[in-house]
C-alpha cells in the first residue's frame, strides 16, 4: 500500500492537468480565418420542380476555385507547452511497482488503447517522475487525436492498493460561442453548427472543419475564430467574427430554350433571398414568358437542424397555347400545376464531399383544351387522358453525391419515383399510361480542369420506367440542355439515355472587366425508347456536334451561343433559330 502525498505532486504546466486546473489552450488562439475570396461555395443544388422528373437542363459546372488552404496545425492552434523537466536536485525517494493504471473519465478511448500507452510504466519499479510521464502519455494520446483541451492528472491522497494507480481524465468541452458581426442571421444558426462540429470532448480538427463548412455556406461572407480559455474546468470559448453575405439578388435573362410550338424565345426574371427570415431560409421567385406561354415558379427552403436538414416547398404554374400556324384553327391551350414537398438530409458533409438523401411528395396536373370556331371549348385528348386532363401523384426518393477538389468535380444524382392514384391521380385500365408507375432517373457529371480556365465537362443522364408513362413523366431529348442542334423535345419517350462531352478553352481575357470568353466545342448523343407495347418514337437516336462561345463578366453576366449540327434524323422544318441549330442564352444579375 502506498499513499501519494499532495506535497509530491508538483503542478505541471498546461496542457497536462495539475491538481487544481484543467488543460487549456493559450488564453486566446487564432483558430480559423477565411473569407469568400478564397472559399469555394458548396451551394445546395436546385430542387427539381415538382412533377418534372427530368433533371435540370444543362446544369452549370460547380465553381472550381480551390478550398482555402488551412494553415499548419501549429498555426491554427499553438501546440501545448511541454511539461517542464524536474529540477536536477528534485529528490523523490523510492520507487513503486504499478501493476496497472485505471483511467477514469475517458469516453473516447477504450481501456485497451489507454493500457497500451501506459504499458511501459507497469510491472517494473518506476520513479515518481515516470509516474507523471504515464499521466502525460494519456494526455498526449488525446492531443495527437485533436483533443487539445483535454488532459489528465493523478488525484492526490489516493491509496495505491494492489499496485493500481488511478489517472483522472478531464475531457475538454465547448463552454460557449460568442459571435460578433451578425445583422440579419440569427446567432443560433451559427452557434448550433459550431457546437455540433466541436463535439464533446472538443476536437479541434472537427471544429476547424465545421468553421470551413460555415465559410462555404452561401449566407456567410467571411468568418474568423479564436479559441479562448473558459470559466469552467475543461471549458473553452470560441469567439467568432462573422460577416454576412449579401442575401438578396435579382436576375434577368433571355434564351431560346422553349419548344417552338409555344414560342422558343423566352424572357425570364428571378428573385432570390437566401436569408429571408434570418434562419438561412431561401425564397425563390421566377417568372418566364414566351409568345405562347408564361410560367410562375415559387420555392421556399428552410433549414431545420444544425446538420443542414432542410424542408422544401416548390410550386409552379404554367399557362400556354400552341402558336404553330398549322394548329391555329384548333386554338389549343393547356395549363399545368406542379407541387412538391421535400425533406433533404446530408449524410456525409465535409468541405470536399457531400452525400445527401431526400424524400419528396409530388403532385402534378395538366389540362389541355381546344376550341373550333363557333363551338364550346373541349378537352383535347392525349395519351392516357381521353378527356384532356391528367394527374400524377408520386413519392420521390433521391440520393445525391458530390466530390470537389481544386481541379475536379464529380457529381451523381439518382431518383426513384413511385406513382400512385392518390388525390385523384389518373388511373387507367391495362397498359394505358396513368399515375401508377415506377421509374428511375440518374445523372452523373465530371468536370476536370485541364489548364487555367480550360475545362473538360462530361455528363450522362438516363431514365428507366416499368411501364408506359404519362407525358408529365417522360424522358425528353433535343434542344438546350440535351442534344443541341435539334428542336426542344424532339423525342419524348418512357426511357432514354443522353451523353454529352464538352471542352471549354479560353480565347480572350479582359482583366479590366473581369471578363473571359471561352470556345466550347461539344458532342451530344441520345437514345430513347418506350415501355410495354407502346411503339417506339420514329426517331430513337439523336446525335450532334457543334461549337459554342461562353462569355462571362465577373459574376454578373453570362452569355452563351451554340451552333449544333445534327448528324442523323434531321427533319426539323421550322424557321426558328433553334430549329436551325442555333441556341443562345444571356443572364445578368441586376441586383
Amino acid at each position: 500500500m502506498f499513499l501519494l502525498s499532495t506535497a509530491l505532486l508538483a503542478p505541471l504546466p498546461q496542457p497536462d492537468l495539475a491538481v487544481s486546473s484543467p488543460p487549456q489552450p493559450p488564453s486566446e488562439t487564432v483558430l480559423f480565418h477565411s473569407d469568400r475570396q478564397g472559399a469555394q461555395k458548396i451551394a445546395q443544388g436546385p430542387v427539381t420542380p415538382a412533377g418534372r422528373p427530368d433533371l435540370p437542363p444543362e446544369p452549370e459546372p460547380p465553381e472550381l476555385e480551390p478550398l482555402p488552404p488551412l494553415p499548419p496545425p501549429e498555426e491554427l492552434l499553438q501546440p501545448p507547452a511541454a511539461p517542464e523537466a524536474l529540477p536536477p536536485n528534485f529528490d523523490v525517494p523510492g520507487t513503486i511497482v504499478v501493476q496497472a493504471f485505471r483511467v477514469v473519465g475517458s469516453t473516447i478511448f477504450s481501456a485497451e488503447e489507454l493500457a497500451t500507452v501506459t504499458a511501459a510504466y507497469t510491472n517494473r519499479p518506476i520513479t515518481f517522475t515516470e509516474l507523471l510521464e504515464a499521466r502525460s502519455a494519456v494526455t498526449q494520446l488525446y492531443l495527437d487525436s485533436g483533443y487539445i483541451t483535454t488532459g489528465a492528472f493523478i488525484p492526490t491522497e489516493q491509496v495505491i492498493d494492489e499496485g493500481i494507480v488511478e489517472i483522472q481524465v478531464v475531457e475538454g468541452f465547448l463552454e460557449a460561442v460568442v459571435i460578433e458581426g451578425l445583422e440579419d442571421l440569427v446567432p443560433g444558426y451559427v452557434s448550433s453548427r459550431i457546437e455540433r462540429a466541436a463535439g464533446r470532448p472538443l476536437n479541434v480538427n472537427d471544429l476547424v472543419e465545421g468553421l470551413q463548412l460555415l465559410q462555404l455556406d452561401p449566407v456567410i461572407e467571411s468568418i474568423s475564430a479564436e479559441l479562448a480559455t473558459g470559466t469552467q474546468l475543461g471549458g473553452s470559448i470560441v469567439n467568432l467574427q462573422v460577416e454576412e453575405a449579401k442575401s438578396f439578388s435579382i436576375e434577368a435573362g433571355m434564351d431560346n430554350g422553349r419548344s417552338p410550338t409555344v414560342g422558343s424565345v423566352r424572357g425570364q426574371a428571378s428573385l432570390r433571398d437566401i436569408n429571408l427570415l434570418g434562419f438561412g431560409d431561401t425564397l425563390d421567385l421566377a417568372y418566364s414568358l414566351t409568345a405562347g406561354s408564361d410560367t410562375v415558379n415559387i420555392g421556399y427552403t428552410l433549414p431545420v437542424s444544425p446538420s443542414n436538414t432542410t424542408v422544401g416547398l416548390n410550386f409552379s404554374l404554367t399557362r400556354s397555347e400552341v402558336i404553330d400556324d398549322d394548329f391555329d384553327i384548333l386554338s389549343i391551350e393547356s395549363a399545368s400545376e406542379d407541387l412538391q414537398l421535400s425533406l433533404r438530409q446530408p449524410i456525409v458533409q465535409t468541405p470536399t464531399e457531400e452525400l445527401a438523401l431526400s424524400l419528396g411528395f409530388a403532385y402534378s396536373r395538366i389540362e389541355s383544351t381546344f376550341q373550333l370556331p363557333g363551338a364550346p371549348r373541349l378537352g383535347f385528348p392525349f395519351t392516357g387522358a381521353p378527356d384532356g386532363e391528367a394527374k400524377v401523384t408520386a413519392i420521390r426518393f433521391g440520393q445525391e453525391w458530390t466530390q470537389r477538389s481544386a481541379s475536379r468535380v464529380l457529381a451523381a444524382r439518382s431518383t426513384f419515383n413511385l406513382g400512385a392514384d392518390w388525390l385523384g391521380g389518373t388511373n387507367n385500365e391495362g397498359d394505358i399510361p396513368d399515375s401508377n408507375f415506377f421509374s428511375w432517373q440518374g445523372q452523373a457529371q465530371w468536370v476536370q480542369v485541364l489548364a487555367t480556365d480550360t475545362l473538360l465537362l462530361a455528363r450522362i443522364d438516363g431514365q428507366l420506367a416499368d411501364r408506359p408513362l404519362l407525358s408529365l413523366e417522360q424522358f425528353r431529348l433535343g434542344g438546350q440542355g440535351s442534344v443541341r442542334g435539334y428542336r426542344e423535345d424532339e423525342v419524348i419517350a418512357d426511357n432514354g439515355v443522353f451523353a454529352s462531352l464538352e471542352v471549354r478553352v479560353p480565347i480572350l481575357r479582359i482583366p479590366e472587366w473581369e471578363s473571359l470568353v471561352q470556345l466550347t466545342p461539344f458532342v451530344d448523343v441520345g437514345y430513347a425508347w418506350n415501355s410495354g407495347d407502346s411503339p417506339d418514337p420514329e426517331s430513337q437516336t439523336l446525335a450532334s456536334v457543334g461549337v459554342g462561345a461562353l462569355w462571362q463578366v465577373s459574376d454578373r453576366v453570362t452569355a452563351r451561343l451554340d451552333y449544333g449540327i445534327p448528324l442523323i434524323n434531321e427533319d426539323d422544318i421550322g424557321n426558328s433559330l433553334q430549329e436551325s441549330g442555333i441556341l443562345f442564352s444571356i443572364t445578368g444579375r441586376v441586383f
